[in-house]
C-alpha cells in the first residue's frame, strides 16, 4: 500500500528512543516461546518480570543510551513509503483518521519507536517481545526491525501492507482499551476459544476495518487520501503477515506439535478470517469476536 504524497505526517504523538546496552532492565527469554509469554503480559498490563528472570547487572555497568530515530525525517507520504520509521508514523496517522471518524470520543495513543530494549508503563521489554501496545500508558510500542524477523523468521511477505497492518492491529488494541473491552484477555488468557484469542481476533478485525476505509479516509489538514487503493497484492501482503503469526504456525515451528490449549492469538486461518470480516465489511460492530460460537 502506497502513501499519497501530498499527504504530510503528523509525529506529535510519537517518539523515539535507542537501544541500551548492559544494565538494567530484563533479560527476556529468546525465542518464540519468551516473545509470546512477554507480549501477553504486556497485553494485559502485567510486568514481565514476574513472568521473565531477571537479569542481574554487572558491576561497574550502567545503562547506556544510543540514540533514537530522527523522526524529522519524516514530513511527506513520499518519505512513508521510503523509510520504514516514517511508514511506521504515517500508518499511525491513518489509523487515526479512520478511527476518528468511526468511534465517538476517539483518542489517538502515542507511538514509541525503540531499538534494543525501552522502559514502558507496563515494565521493561526488549525488542524480542515484537510490536505491541501497553494500555496502561496508552502506547504501541515498535522496534522496526521487527519486520524483517517477520520475513525471515515468520514467513510472512516483505510488503508495505503486511507491515501497516501490524501497525493497525496494535491501534486495534488501543480501540479495545477505549471501549473497555482489553481486560477481558486477562479473565481467560489461554485456550482456542478462551477470551485471549478472542481479544487477538478482533484486534485483526479492527485492522482489516482500518484497511476497508484507507484510501479513501482523508487527511484534515491537506484534504488528500492518506494511502492510494489497495490493490490484490496489497491484501495478499496482510494476509501473510496474519497468517505468519498464528499460534499454530508458531506452535508447530517452535516445536513441531500444536497444542490449541495453550494458544494466545488464534489460528493462522482464524486471524486471516477476522482481518478479512474487517476488511469486507469496514464496520467494527461485525467484529465482536466475544459474542462470535464460532472463531473460524
Amino acid at each position: 500500500m502506497t502513501f499519497n504524497e501530498g499527504m504530510q505526517i503528523d509525529t506529535s504523538t510519537t517518539s523515539s528512543s535507542g537501544g541500551r546496552g548492559p544494565g538494567r532492565g530484563i533479560a527476556i527469554g529468546g525465542g518464540l516461546g519468551g516473545l509470546i509469554i512477554v507480549v501477553v503480559a504486556l497485553f494485559l498490563g502485567v510486568d514481565p518480570s514476574t513472568v521473565i528472570p531477571q537479569q542481574q547487572t554487572p558491576i561497574g555497568t550502567e545503562d547506556v543510551d544510543a540514540g533514537g530515530f530522527d523522526l524529522s525525517q519524516c514530513k511527506t507520504g513520499e518519505d512513508a513509503n521510503e523509510i520504514v520509521q516514517c511508514r511506521v508514523v504515517a500508518t499511525g496517522n491513518s489509523v487515526d483518521g479512520v478511527w476518528g471518524q468511526l468511534m465517538p470520543g476517539y483518542i489517538r495513543p502515542h507511538i514509541q519507536l525503540f531499538s534494543g530494549r525501552t522502559n514502558t508503563g507496563c515494565g521493561p521489554a526488549t525488542s524480542d517481545v515484537g510490536p505491541f501496545y501497553c494500555p496502561v500508558d496508552q502506547t504501541a510500542y515498535f522496534d522496526t526491525d521487527f519486520f524483517q524477523v517477520l520475513v525471515d523468521q515468520f514467513g510472512s511477505s516483505g510488503g508495505p501492507l503486511a507491515q501497516e497492518y501490524v501497525v493497525a492491529h496494535e491501534f486495534g488494541h488501543h480501540v479495545q482499551n477505549l471501549e473497555g473491552v482489553l481486560g477481558r484477555a486477562q479473565r481467560d488468557p489461554t485456550g482456542a476459544s478462551g477470551a485471549g484469542v478472542r481479544t487477538e481476533l478482533q484486534a485483526d478485525c479492527y485492522a482489516g476495518v482500518w484497511a476497508h476505509y484507507a484510501s479513501i479516509t482523508r487527511q484534515e489538514s491537506t484534504g488528500v487520501p492518506f494511502l492510494e487503493p489497495l490493490s490484490d497484492r496489497d491484501i495478499a501482503d496482510a494476509l501473510s503477515a496474519a497468517s505468519s503469526v498464528g499460534d499454530d504456525r508458531i506452535q508447530e515451528a517452535a516445536t513441531g506439535r500444536v497444542n490449541p490449549e495453550s494458544w494466545t492469538h488464534g489460528s493462522s486461518e482464524q486471524r486471516q478470517k477476522w482481518f478479512t470480516i474487517g476488511y469486507q465489511t469496514g464496520d467494527p460492530a461485525q467484529c465482536n469476536t466475544f459474542a462470535a460460537a464460532d472463531l473460524g
